[in-house]
């Protein structure tokens, strides 16, 4: 029982901790740390064994968080900074802007509002492939679909509803949580995405947009009814000089986002095996091609060099932000790993009657809530998907499609909370309260989540 009162007990700070705004990769550590520290003084085994111990119980913690520093910033930290990398120049360049506003245009025909909505919400999450930053999506979006939808008739609470809720599955090879769940399973990315991701996610999906179809429309009639909307709420909002600065490229440059995806699709086990294409050479490859077509526009070499500093800012940006968090979220998961709290947990849980399912429910149940509380799936995901392939081993459960519910419902549980970085980013430049926003997704949120949950209960 102590091992449990431990996992409990470092679950609770973690939240704690975030919930009050500490910075989320310090919590993580800090009470990975503690709880590692704890362990060693009450467990008569070594924390590490072999080459890399130290031989010092006390040395021992800190050499856990070298081993995950050393190991994931050479492997999966170097992916996912050469992808935050590539994002940043992609924005520098306005190949974003471009693909954004072109995929917006064919919504400004359709004269059905709430269908204006919905395919602008299939839209975010297809766009979300190409641009993994939720937060960075939804800036994008406030900029060009955001006018449209209100344009269209709709309220402004539901047009910024339906861009909170648009990053919400972070479906695609490129985002941090996917090259994670990965690697953990040992799968090819675009493996990964298209015959675990999607065969899980495609049914929350289908169910979210008819939920948020009807939840959508029902607010608008019930708060304007009730006088909690007005007629300001449906007037088409001015875009600001600052935010027309960002839609000026060129929309040649809408195909620049897709290069990545693309490459990594054709040279994958999945359709062309003889040529190996390793995820940061797809982004590099594209990004040259990128920067020799906007060399040739900008006719000015020294500028258009200069655009690859962003390149490099990107990429040391999301380790403070991404991989740093990814590092932190390991040492506080081996915390609870090794405190023993996680096996006594499975071994009572599995010797239930459907034991497996019992414990995936208990694991999905955990991230879910941590993911709502902290407000970042990436925090609540990064911090148990190391323990998933054991627990699933152990179980006789697939650890693929234990994992991959457990990274859509951290996106979707994220899109729910009135703290999530991206919540808070619509909410100021829409002009709304952060829990007028999630009044409205969490209905649509919560759906999903079940749907997922019951999906993934077929498949396990």
């Amino acid at each position: 029982m102590l091992s449990i009162g431990i996992v409990i007990v470092s679950i609770l700070a973690v939240a704690y901790l975030i919930f009050k705004k500490y910075y989320a990769p310090g919590a993580l550590l800090f009470v990975g740390l503690v709880t590692l520290a704890v362990v060693a003084v009450i467990s008569p085994e070594p924390l590490i064994t072999g080459k890399k111990a130290t031989h010092l119980a006390g040395l021992d913690v800190i050499q856990i968080f070298t081993n995950l520093l050393q190991t994931r910033t050479a492997g999966l930290g170097m992916n996912i900074m050469a992808i935050a990398g590539f994002t940043y120049y992609m924005d520098k360049i306005g190949a974003s802007g471009a693909l954004v506003r072109l995929s917006v245009r064919p919504l400004k025909i359709i004269k059905a509002p709430y269908i204006v909505m919905v395919l602008g919400f299939a839209l975010s999450l297809v766009l979300n492939v190409f641009i993994p930053s939720a937060a960075g999506l939804a800036l994008l979006l406030m900029v060009s679909l955001y006018p449209v939808m209100v344009m269209a008739g709709i309220s402004r609470q539901s047009a910024a509803a339906t861009i909170l809720a648009g990053g919400c599955c972070c479906f695609g090879p490129s985002g941090g949580n996917n090259l994670l769940a990965a690697e953990l399973t040992k799968m090819h990315v675009m493996d990964f995405f298209l015959n675990v991701q999607w065969s899980v996610g495609w049914a929350a999906v289908i169910a979210m947009l008819i939920a948020h179809f009807f939840i959508q429309r029902w607010f608008d009639k019930h708060d304007l009814a009730k006088g909690i909307l007005t007629k300001e709420d449906f007037k088409v909002p001015q875009l600001t000089q600052e935010d027309s600065k960002a839609i000026n490229a060129p929309l040649l440059y809408a195909f620049f986002p897709l290069i990545p995806v693309i490459l990594l699709f054709v040279f994958s086990p999945l359709v062309y095996k003889g040529i190996r294409m390793e995820v940061v050479t797809a982004l590099l490859v594209s990004m040259f091609i990128s920067l020799f077509c906007d060399g040739l526009r900008r006719k000015n070499l020294k500028e258009s060099i200069g655009t690859l500093k962003t390149f490099a800012e990107g990429m040391g940006k999301v380790f403070t932000s991404t991989v740093f968090l990814i590092v932190c979220a390991e040492v506080f998961a081996a915390g609870l790993t090794k405190s023993g709290g996680i096996a006594e947990i499975i071994n009572s849980v599995s010797g239930m009657q459907a034991g497996g399912y019992a414990v995936f429910t208990v694991m999905f149940l955990i991230v879910v809530g941590s993911a709502f509380v902290m407000g970042s799936g990436n925090a609540a995901f990064f911090s148990f998907a190391p323990m998933i392939p054991d627990i699933a081993s152990k179980v006789g459960l697939n650890a693929a499609f234990m994992m991959s519910p457990l990274q859509l419902t951290s996106g979707m549980a994220r899109s729910s909370s009135p703290i999530a970085g991206v919540t808070i980013a619509v909410a100021g430049l829409s002009g709304l309260n952060p829990f007028d926003l999630i009044r409205r997704t969490i209905p649509v949120m919560v759906i999903a989540i079940v749907v997922t949950y019951l999906r993934t209960l077929m498949l396990l």
